[in-house]
């Protein structure tokens, strides 16, 4: 049996780290489906990244915001190309709503992981967001987030009113900034780099090398 030790970093306003989540999970169900007596294992574990650092703790339009970013004509482009491969992974995006600071839904993330349950609050974060045009700044939207992930209701409340995770949060940032990554998601697996949101093959395939190396190695 292996344990799959993977490492995401990701920002939860990044639609590709939506898509790379999809295709992970998808690479998970192809690979036990293909061995299905390893009784492999996969523990997964989400670490932050500001794609915008300074974002405004305020937030604001998101279509308004991407039409500044990149202009008008691109924005529709970058819009309908997520749409149509949103589809292929079951993500219906929406582009309506309001985008921001991302650190406190990274705090989230942060007691989550502390409570076992950090993947689980990733998928309530990007569905909410990405799906049902949900602030990313709203403690409203993070406190409902957080109970449907699983999470005490009144630790969350109390998480969210102070600034606890934050810190390590600031300190995981730099970290990725410092070990070279500049855009997300980028995953780690087994001590291999899997950059972007690539198809789920390129996930199932290093689990095979991984496994082989394995085996290998106890030979």
């Amino acid at each position: 049996m292996t344990q799959f030790n993977i490492q995401v970093v990701s920002d939860n306003v990044c639609p590709w780290c939506y898509m790379g989540k999809k295709r992970l999970d998808k690479a998970i169900q192809q690979y036990t489906s293909k061995y299905p007596d390893s009784q492999d294992t996969w523990n997964i574990t989400w670490k932050p990244f500001y794609l915008n650092p300074h974002a405004p703790k305020a937030s604001v339009d998101k279509a308004e915001y991407y039409q500044s970013k990149f202009g008008p004509e691109r924005t529709r482009g970058i819009f309908a190309n997520l749409s149509q491969l949103g589809l292929s992974e079951g993500i219906h995006y929406k582009f309506g709503g309001r985008t921001g600071n991302t650190r406190d839904s990274h705090r989230l993330v942060q007691l989550g992981r502390e409570r076992g349950l950090g993947t689980r609050v990733i998928e309530e974060l990007f569905k909410g967001y990405f799906e049902n045009e949900q602030d990313i700044t709203s403690h409203g939207f993070l406190q409902t987030a957080g109970e449907a992930a699983g999470l005490d209701a009144a630790e969350v409340r109390d998480w969210l009113g102070s600034d606890k995770g934050g810190k390590e949060v600031d300190r995981e940032v730099q970290e990725a900034y410092e070990e070279g990554v500049s855009g997300v998601p980028n995953f780690t697996v087994g001590g291999y780099e899997i950059p972007g949101a690539q198809e789920p093959v390129a996930f199932v395939k290093l689990f095979e090398r991984i496994k082989s190396k394995e085996r290998e190695s106890k030979a």
